[in-house]
């Protein structure tokens, strides 16, 4: 479990959409306002998505070849299908020459075009909920009794949000000089925004067709 979801929070902090829109949300007028609301919220989904989870299974994890656990394991494995066939889906659009459909995080560089409010509603929506769907199917096998995997949850939050966290303390210490970095982050990610994507998408899409078949068939 551990393993899977350091791979989970590392694809999550790499995946360039909501990058590409934090550094629009931090580089506006009180930007490191907006940017913490940004990464409150988008925080606030990830222990949300946990929290449910345990709930669900009371901490406890369910014993090995039962139903739950191979349902989590079923879950894992369509997410990762999906999320290899959404890399081929944008391998395909970028050989037919298709137009960028992304324009969430372009439309918050237009002047006053990003508000707290928005800042708020953007992480949620541009979270990558494929891959937020296979943690919560990883922490089905969550034993909160044990101080091993409660840490391994609380770095998998801290993972997945450790790019955000990154800009936000640098425009806080250094301000023109984040500014110019990020400013040329964004423009590097826009030219390659697909490559990235895509990129991302297979290799914890196969990460997780692995995973789980090596469970369902052990």
């Amino acid at each position: 479990m551990v393993l899977d979801l350091l791979m989970i929070g590392l694809a999550v902090t790499l995946f360039p959409l909501p990058v590409m829109a934090f550094v629009l949300v931090v580089a506006s007028p009180q930007g490191v306002r907006k940017g913490l609301v940004f990464i409150v919220s988008w925080l606030a989904c990830l222990v949300a998505v946990i929290g449910i989870v345990v709930l669900f299974t009371g901490g406890q994890p369910p014993a090995p070849r039962s139903p739950p656990s191979r349902t989590a394991q079923v879950v894992t494995l369509v997410i990762g299908l999906g999320l290899i066939g959404y890399a081929w889906y944008r391998r395909r659009r970028v050989l037919r020459g298709a137009p960028d459909t992304d324009g969430a995080a372009e439309r918050t560089s237009a002047p006053g075009g990003v508000s707290v409010r928005s800042a708020a509603v953007l992480a949620p929506l541009l979270q990558p909920w494929g891959m937020v769907g296979a943690a919560a199917a990883t922490v089905v096998h969550a034993d909160l009794s044990d101080a091993g995997n409660v840490l391994a949850l609380v770095v998998f939050c801290l993972l997945a949000t450790s790019t955000l966290l990154a800009m936000e303390l640098s425009m806080v210490f250094s301000p023109e000089r984040a500014h110019r970095t990020l400013t040329g982050l964004h423009g590097w990610l826009k030219r390659h925004k697909e490559p990235a994507v895509i990129g991302v998408c297979l290799l914890l899409g196969l990460w997780l067709v692995s995973r789980s078949l090596y469970q369902l068939t052990s």
